[in-house]
Order: structure tokens, then C-alpha cells, then sequence
């Protein structure tokens, strides 16, 4: 199983791993919920470090891009960033991450945890001829993720970079011990979220200068289990659970973020504007407050009645809601809110009510 660089540091914090793609990774450090609390009141420190990581250089690379992937990368200049995801021919998504245009290169984040599948499924449309070079960077780049409140303060403290203006998926260089890197405004909690994807190399000074510079803000290392209520009360769809070949990107209301109805073709794109046109998507990505202490696994059906109307995604415990929530396609005639539904876990029903996303929004 890989291992982050910084494995030496998680296991003296004291965390507890779990696999993730393939990578030993924590899961909490002893306490998940006074980690979640650090990000909602302070700030807290994650290691990103197995997220796929794919740069795209060459004369073509924006040009090869903009022909296969669902959004409009053309207009972006460097320091931009937007979501897309590379569809089926059916339309259904096989990847969701974040393009970032550089001067030089095109960085691609998955926004999600789905291992090497961008890159794989990318590669597959690289012909011959095109003059763009595809970099898997999951291994030799690192990426870290400063959340919460004080995410800006602590990144100045750490590295003197001043991150006040900057706008969600835009991004900015900087050199960071003697490296250079990329410090990005990502949404992955619902608070200030501060990205910084480094050299692998630069990864344990700049997590170091990170927790040194954070220690007087009350900062916390940060595993899943605490990411995992943070960004589903923040109601962030995700690669994997979400984010599939089960689904359309208007199922999961990503029109106007990550596809694009007037740019021309790229695969899956008929099916989607002909969605788009006719109105007739089928199901919808909704919120669920779950009655029980029982958390339903991806996959458990969602029921209206004896009628099977869809299955849930994702659940966790809330601190916020003081409950379980969940995440549910079901199908668009019970997903309005407050629509009652009941979930199916080892035989027996528990309620759920369809709720509004997000279910947590900074004042």
C-alpha cells in the first residue's frame, strides 16, 4: 500500500489509518469530532497527499482538453481554475476534478477520492499526433489542505503569502521551502478551504511550518472522518459516491460548474443538453436527515412506501444536526423537500425526510 510522506507524522500524532485508493491514510487522530470542531471554529490541517494529481503540457494541451472534458476551459487565464468532468459517450461521468491554468501547463486535482481514474481514463484520448503530455503527479506531487476560519491567517503566518482575495478554484505560485508550488482556494468544508500542492519533497517542512505557524489558532490535523461530515453538511458532492457512472452531471446540480451547454462536442454532451432541452432529468441529488443512530451504507435503497425510488450515496454523522445525514438520488418526483422516504438497512426501514442542500452555511 502507498504511504504519504508525512505517514511518520500521522502515526506520531497518534492517527488511526485507513485505505483509501490504495494509500494508508488517516482516518482521525483520536478524536474526529474535536477535529471537525477545529475547522468550524479554527483551523485544521489535512493531507491530501493520494488525491490524483495529473499535469498536461504542450502546444495542444488546452486545445486536447477543451475537446474531451464537459466544461469551457478556453476562457480561463492563468491563476484560473474551473470544475469539469470527462463523461461517457452516454453521458454518465467517469471523472469530476478541477483544471488549473498555468502559464506553462495544465494541473487537473480530482475532486474526490477515485485514485489514478483521471489520468487512465484521459490517456485513453490521447491519440497520436496530438502535442500534449500527460504527467501522472500523484506520487511525486503533495498536496495539503488548510481549512477553516483562520485557513488565511495560518497560510501568511507559514509561508507570508496573503490569500485574502483570492476566489474559489483560482490559485496563485509560490515558493515555499525553496519549492515552487501552488496555493489554491478550493471548496472542501464549507469554510475558508486553502489548497497547497508542493513537490512530494517539500511535503513534511511544509506541513511543519503549517502546524508551527497554526499551534497559537487552535490548529488540528485533520482525518476523513472528520473531512467527511465537514464537506457532506456542506453539501459537496464528491468523486466516487457521488460523482459516478450512475450519474448525469444535472442530476447531481452541476449545471453552470462543471459542464458546458454551448462549447461544442466532447463526449457525452448530446445527451446532456438534450437533458438540458427537454427538462427530463431523472433523478435528483438531495439531502436526507436520517431518524436513528444507524448510518446507512452507500447503496442502501431509498424508498417511497413499497416503491424502491432510488439509494443514498453518502452518510455520516452530523455534529451540526446532532444526527445522521445522508446523501440520496432519488427519483425527481420525491425529491422535493420535505418529502418523506425510508431507507432499507439489513431488512428493516429507517426514516428520512428530504432536506435542502447545503445543510451547513457560514453566516
Amino acid at each position: 500500500m502507498k504511504q504519504s510522506r508525512l505517514h511518520a507524522q500521522h502515526a506520531q500524532l497518534g492517527a488511526t489509518f485507513e485505505e483509501v485508493t490504495g494509500w494508508e491514510m488517516p482516518a482521525h487522530y483520536g478524536d474526529w469530532r474535536a477535529e471537525y470542531h477545529a475547522v468550524r471554529q479554527a483551523v485544521g490541517l489535512a493531507d491530501l497527499s493520494h488525491r490524483g494529481k495529473v499535469r498536461v503540457t504542450g502546444d495542444d494541451r488546452v486545445k486536447w482538453l477543451q475537446s474531451v472534458i464537459s466544461n469551457d476551459i478556453l476562457p480561463l487565464q492563468p491563476g484560473q481554475g474551473r470544475y469539469s468532468s470527462f463523461l461517457t459517450h452516454k453521458g454518465k461521468m467517469l471523472t469530476y476534478f478541477r483544471v488549473y491554468v498555468q502559464q506553462d501547463a495544465v494541473m487537473l486535482e480530482d475532486a474526490g477520492e477515485i485514485g489514478d481514474q483521471t489520468f487512465t481514463a484521459l490517456r485513453k484520448f490521447l491519440l497520436y499526433g496530438t502535442k500534449a503530455k500527460m504527467e501522472n503527479c500523484a506520487e511525486s506531487w503533495g498536496l495539503l489542505l488548510v481549512s477553516g476560519p483562520k485557513a488565511s491567517q495560518t497560510v501568511k503566518a507559514a509561508f507570508g503569502v496573503d490569500c485574502g482575495d483570492l476566489k474559489p478554484v483560482n490559485f496563485f505560485g509560490a515558493q515555499i521551502g525553496g519549492h515552487q508550488a501552488l496555493v489554491m482556494r478550493t471548496e472542501e468544508t464549507g469554510e475558508v478551504d486553502l489548497e497547497i500542492l508542493l513537490p512530494a519533497d517539500a511535503v513534511v517542512s511544509a506541513w511543519a511550518s503549517l502546524m508551527e505557524a497554526g499551534a497559537s489558532l487552535g490548529i488540528k490535523p485533520i482525518g476523513s472522518q472528520a473531512r467527511e461530515a465537514l464537506r457532506m453538511e456542506a453539501g459537496i458532492p464528491q468523486a466516487g459516491p457521488e460523482l459516478n457512472e450512475e450519474i448525469v452531471p444535472p442530476e447531481a446540480h452541476l449545471e453552470g460548474k462543471a459542464f458546458s451547454l454551448n462549447k461544442g462536442c466532447y463526449p457525452g454532451q448530446e445527451v446532456v443538453a438534450r437533458m438540458d432541452t427537454y427538462g427530463n432529468v431523472r433523478r435528483h441529488l438531495v439531502g436526507l436527515l436520517v431518524t436513528g443512530s444507524d448510518i446507512p451504507p452507500k447503496g442502501a435503497k431509498l424508498f417511497n412506501g413499497d416503491r424502491e425510488v432510488g439509494w443514498v450515496s453518502s452518510a455520516t454523522t452530523s455534529p451540526q444536526q446532532n444526527g445522521i445525514i445522508a446523501f440520496g438520488f432519488p427519483l425527481r418526483d420525491f425529491s422535493k423537500a420535505g418529502t418523506t422516504l425510508s431507507i432499507e438497512i439489513e431488512g428493516k426501514k429507517l426514516n428520512a425526510t428530504v432536506v435542502e442542500l447545503p445543510f451547513y452555511r457560514r453566516a
